[in-house]
């Protein structure tokens, strides 16, 4: 059958939702779907250019493509679900988040802004209330979708980029960072944690991002460079090479949609050390259990640090225990995930 994935692209950025889709056209096509990406741009700024692509998704309709009329399109993120199709199946990887959770009320301009939140919470309900089904990526965001719109969803979990590469070895003494580094994923706490380390922990901290700059300096400015590294981004035998000799892994940012280096972590059987205010880090990782979960301070970060050198023991068991979690999550293989988006058009099963 012809699926076709409706994505937006933010060009020159690339993460987790980039992997996402072309780990689903990948799942279709190797089961037998032909399989194509329709995308357009996104433009985050000014409010205007939001505007405007929400106007083009919205005049899409994807029932004749010269001729080709998919049999089911597969929505992703905002604002792709606006487009016509008779058969419209959402995998909700999040909405537009500056409007919704990310909200801020007191900032510059909010009050101009008002108008277009407003437009985009009454656009989002309708269009989604609209498709055949609707899935998301991760409890989080059908948390967030039922909050904001008043709409139920199901949370399709689906395998992280590195799945099957991964394994785990006798660790070091070092706690591995891999994410991009940008604000909201908060490697700042992190790096500001190395101040109150007692113990022999270095921190290497991965990826690419537009925080680097500020990081190096940070870096410098607490005089830390003798425990942080910023290691640059990293290829595949690389990454599984660091998860796999890590004493533990820190992941905390911001209310996050699901979090791929939670389960990568897990995978490599290594404790997750999260925050209380993560989101879809903590659907995986249970205090004391799998990790740990702390407060967004620096002090509590390094804390939790301290009790896995001082317990290597202990840290491997918390590690064991965050792949059996794992296991037990029920995340789908990825021609799981394309069977139950799939399955959704050949039953028929309504929203």
């Amino acid at each position: 059958m012809r699926v076709v994935i409706a994505d937006v692209q933010v060009p020159f950025i690339a993460g987790g939702g980039e992997a996402l889709a072309q780990g689903l056209v990948r799942a279709c096509r190797e089961a037998g779907h032909e399989t194509e990406i329709v995308s357009l741009p996104f433009r985050f700024t000014p409010d205007s250019e939001v505007a405007r692509t929400m106007l083009a998704w919205e005049a899409e309709n994807l029932d004749d493509l010269n001729g080709y009329s998919p049999d089911v399109v597969v929505c992703l993120r905002f604002p792709a679900y606006y487009l016509s199709h008779h058969r419209k199946v959402v995998w909700l990887l999040h909405q537009h988040r500056a409007l919704y959770d990310l909200w801020d009320a007191s900032a510059e301009k909010a009050a101009e802004r008002e108008a277009l939140r407003e437009r985009v919470v009454e656009k989002d309900t309708f269009y989604l209330s609209r498709a055949e089904r609707v899935y998301t990526i991760a409890g989080n965001v059908s948390r967030r979708l039922e909050k904001f719109n008043g709409l139920s969803s199901t949370p399709l979990y689906h395998p992280p980029p590195m799945n099957g590469k991964l394994y785990s070895a006798a660790a070091e003494a070092y706690i591995f960072a891999p994410s991009r580094l940008e604000a909201h994923k908060r490697q700042e706490l992190l790096i500001r944690a190395a101040q109150h380390l007692r113990a022999p922990v270095a921190i290497l901290i991965s990826g690419g991002g537009g925080q680097r700059p500020q990081y190096e300096r940070l870096v410098e400015e607490l005089g830390v460079g003798d425990r942080v590294r910023l290691v640059g981004r990293l290829s595949e035998n690389e990454l599984a090479a660091y998860y796999a000799c890590s004493l533990g892994v820190f992941f905390g940012p911001f209310d996050e949609d699901y979090g791929y280096v939670t389960l990568e972590a897990m995978l490599a059987r290594k404790p997750v050390i999260t925050c209380k205010d993560s989101g879809g880090p903590l659907e995986f990782v249970i205090h004391d259990e799998t990790g740990f979960v702390v407060d967004p301070t620096p002090e509590a970060i390094a804390a939790a640090i301290e009790s896995l050198y001082a317990s290597r023991r202990r840290a491997v068991d918390l590690g064991a225990a965050g792949y059996s979690r794992y296991q037990a999550m029920g995340v789908l293989s990825w021609q799981g995930v394309v069977s139950e988006l799939i399955r959704t058009l050949e039953t028929g099963i309504g929203g």
